[in-house]
Formats: C-alpha cells, sequence, structure tokens
C-alpha cells in the first residue's frame, strides 16, 4: 500500500479550521484524505477571536499570540463576512443585527467548526519551532514544542505544510525621540485590552489605520478624556466627535508635552502606538521558505495568492498573510485551494508561468487608488482563487464594503448602526435594540436578547 500523505497545519484560528473543514468534507464525502496534523500555540481555537487578559508572556513564559481586546465589535458588516454554506440565520435561528461584538463571532465560527469532527487532529498548547524543507526527501521536517509538558517531541515529517498563523501578532515599535522619558503610560495596540483603563485621560494614539480608528472609538465610548490621532501620511478624516482629532507625524515627546510636524504641541498621559504588525514567521529559519512582506493585498511569492512559489517545491502553502477586506470567506476559498491542490485536483502552470501571474496581480495592487479600488481587487482575487478550486459560490460582497466605506465617512459614530441584508438568505438585518456607542455589554447575551444601555 501506498504511504498515507501527511499535511501539517499551523495554527487553529479561522484559516486553519477552515482547511480542516474542506478535508473533512471530503472524509465525509468517502475520499481518503491525508493525515492531517493541527498544532495552535494556544489553549484553544480560534485564534486572534479567543479572548486573554494576558499581555506579555503566558502561563508558559511564551509571547502572548493574541491582540484581541474587550469590548471589540464587528467593524464590518456580518453580511460580509458570512459563509455561503453556514449562514447566521442558519446559527442563530433568527436574524441579528449587522455589527456583532466578538463573542457572538465567535460563537457563529465555532458553529461551523462544529460541523467538522476534526478536534483529534488539533494539537493546543503546542508550540512550532522549526520547520524545514528537505530535498532530497522533498518534505518537511517539523519540530515541536509541547507547552504545557515543558517537552520537545520527536520530529515530525510531512508532505506539505499551511500556514495559517495570521499576520496580526508581532508589534511594529517605532521609536520616537524623548518617548523612553514618557511618565506616562506606553503600550502598543497588541496589549490593549480595556478602553475602562484610560476614563478621563487624555491619550495620543500613533497610526492612522484600523486600530487607531477603532481604539480611539472605543476609548471615546468608555471614557477617555482628550483623544489626539497622529498620522504620517494622510489623516483618517472622519467626522470625529468633539474630544478625537488628528494631527500630523509627532516628532517628539518632552515630558507628557509631545510636539507635532505642525508645529503644535499637546499635554497627555497615555501614547498608544497603534503602529501596525511585523510578518513574523520565527519557525522559519530558512528564508527560501518565509514570506517577506509588508501588509499589501498581494505579497510577492504567493501564486493565487497562496502557494509559495519561491522554495518548498510548491509544497507550502500561507492562508491569510494579505491585508484584508474580506476576511472569514477570503480564508475559506484559500483552504478550499489548498485542500483541492494538496488531493491532485489542481494543475500548477510552469514556473515561469507561476511569477508570471503573482507580477501581473502585483502590478495591478500597486495602481490601487483608494481602499474603493482595494475592495473591488481583493473580490476579483477571491474570484480567481474559486475558480480554480470549484469553490461553488459567488463570493463577491464588495457592494456592500463600498456602502459600508460610505457610512463610515458619512459618521464614524454611527456606521455600525446600519442595516445590511444577507447575500445567501435574502434576510435584512434588523436594527440593533442599542446604538453602538451606548452599548456597554458585549456579551452574546445582552446583542442576542437586549438589556439597554449598560454601563
Amino acid at each position: 500500500m501506498p504511504v498515507k500523505k501527511r499535511v501539517c497545519i499551523i495554527g487553529a484560528g479561522p484559516s486553519g479550521m477552515s482547511a480542516m473543514y474542506h478535508f473533512d468534507k471530503l472524509k465525509k464525502q468517502g475520499t481518503e484524505i491525508p493525515e492531517v496534523v493541527c498544532y495552535e500555540k494556544q489553549s484553544n481555537i480560534g485564534g486572534l477571536w479567543n479572548y486573554t487578559w494576558r499581555t506579555g508572556t503566558d502561563e508558559f513564559g511564551e509571547v502572548v499570540h493574541n491582540s484581541m481586546y474587550r469590548n471589540l465589535w464587528s467593524n464590518g458588516p456580518k453580511e460580509a463576512l458570512e459563509f455561503p454554506d453556514y449562514t447566521f440565520d442558519e446559527h442563530f435561528g433568527k436574524p441579528i443585527a449587522s455589527f456583532p461584538p466578538r463573542e457572538v463571532l465567535y460563537d457563529y465560527l465555532k458553529g461551523r467548526w462544529s460541523k467538522a469532527d476534526v478536534r483529534s487532529w488539533i494539537n493546543v498548547n503546542h508550540k512550532v519551532h522549526d520547520v524545514q524543507y528537505s530535498a532530497s526527501a522533498d518534505n518537511f521536517i517539523v519540530q515541536v514544542k509541547d507547552l504545557a509538558n515543558d517537552r520537545f517531541l520527536p520530529a515530525e515529517t510531512f508532505d506539505y505544510v499551511i500556514i495559517s498563523t495570521g499576520h496580526y501578532s508581532v508589534p511594529h515599535l517605532p521609536d520616537f525621540p524623548g518617548l523612553n522619558k514618557f511618565p506616562g503610560r506606553v503600550m502598543h495596540a497588541h496589549n490593549f485590552r480595556d478602553a475602562r483603563e484610560f476614563q478621563g485621560q487624555r491619550l495620543l494614539l500613533i497610526g492612522a489605520s484600523y486600530s487607531a480608528e477603532d481604539i480611539a472609538l472605543q476609548l471615546a465610548k468608555y471614557g477617555a478624556g482628550n483623544i489626539i490621532c497622529t498620522y504620517r501620511t494622510r489623516p483618517m478624516g472622519f467626522k470625529w466627535p468633539a474630544n478625537i482629532s488628528e494631527r500630523p507625524l509627532l516628532l517628539k515627546v518632552d515630558g507628557k508635552t509631545v510636539h507635532f510636524k505642525d508645529g503644535s504641541t499637546a499635554e497627555v498621559d497615555a501614547i498608544i502606538l497603534c503602529t501596525g504588525y511585523l510578518y513574523s514567521y520565527p519557525f522559519l529559519k530558512d528564508d527560501s521558505l518565509r514570506l517577506k512582506t509588508s501588509n499589501i493585498l498581494y505579497p510577492d511569492g504567493l501564486y493565487k495568492n497562496t502557494l509559495w512559489i519561491k522554495g518548498g517545491n510548491k509544497k507550502l502553502m500561507y492562508i491569510a498573510a494579505q491585508d484584508q477586506y474580506y476576511t472569514y470567506t477570503l480564508f475559506d476559498v484559500q483552504a478550499k485551494w489548498c485542500v483541492k491542490y494538496i488531493m491532485g485536483e489542481i494543475s500548477l502552470p510552469s514556473q515561469a508561468s507561476m511569477e508570471e501571474d503573482v507580477k501581473k496581480w502585483m502590478s495591478r495592487n500597486e495602481s490601487l487608488k483608494d481602499c474603493h479600488d482595494e475592495i473591488d481587487f481583493q473580490a476579483d482575487v477571491i474570484a480567481d482563487i474559486g475558480k480554480d478550486a470549484d469553490y461553488g459560490y459567488d463570493l463577491n460582497v464588495s457592494y456592500m464594503f463600498h456602502v459600508w466605506e460610505d457610512h463610515k465617512h458619512e459618521d464614524i459614530l454611527t456606521y455600525r448602526d446600519h442595516s445590511f441584508t444577507s447575500k445567501y438568505t435574502g434576510t435584512t438585518a434588523p436594527v440593533h435594540h442599542t446604538p453602538f456607542m451606548k452599548a456597554m455589554d458585549d456579551s452574546m447575551e445582552c446583542f442576542l436578547h437586549g438589556g439597554g444601555m449598560q454601563k
């Protein structure tokens, strides 16, 4: 009998779980699948959708992977990330509002995952330390540490590796003159956990992307004083409430006084760096396997935005390694592509053709003018992957993202109070019982059943 192929999946967040979901689907259809082994560093599945109070290091002395904070609500409509084969209506048994809090989205994800019999494939509290490709054997040697028992396991070999560790875990930490002597709290958004910590305080947020946008709103919502967002290139430009403003680049810090490029100054009590994240794959010591990129929609070296073609004999895949408007469905179509490819159902063109294809997408990526161009671009990428993977559903919900962007620029405080209609069920979401800026309780119970403006 031929030896069964083995697949290593690193990470059991939404992307890794989607890969296992599609393998399990084939298994349930009677198809013989490879042996699938997943290693998850955290103590539970869910990736960033887990919440932990921990920052810095975890109970095993490992760096905390998670950047999730309390009271986070979806910053995009749930209808734009809905799985076509597992709708929100199916999961909750009734229509729910378009912008749920973390606990609700996590419950939805777990509902889909529970349809797959994959828990025996997943090893939680297991950290991948080293992945090497052996050209002579044409396989990967994977070294893993069992964190709970504080021991390294014997190295194992795999025919394919799927990296699904995400890229919102290792903070990018620029320095500024005088920051080292600032007498207040300095932290990265990665370690932000609860806006209530900053009630009544004056804050400086360094950055002008989604983290700064959402944390500024969180701080305002939960009672912070004055909030300044400082930008390097351009302001976010929203119609902020009176206590949130934007200023050009921070130049230096002098005590509690911060100086900006336009010559203005301000007094602040705390500084939060919303400066993004680094792509980090510490288990990939071999440069020929490691993706090196900034946070863009189409990184170099990834055919179909997924397959690594610069090393590993095209047996290494990355899911969710790009910038994202689409999330769950993007990960899912990539996952299905990986499964179909590993099962031998996708034929690759020549190396030169794949490199040319990647260059074509990268060139188009560089020409995008604004968020609306980027949304349409990612929709086209997904359609391209989905066609190859025979995904079976049209995942294009760009029209929702365009409306969502317009709502944000109309009023950043109320965009989460709008309703969207599911592409797959036709259900229009009800208006949530409490406007977002007054909804202080982010529990699933309160979201689904009411509870009012809890303080």
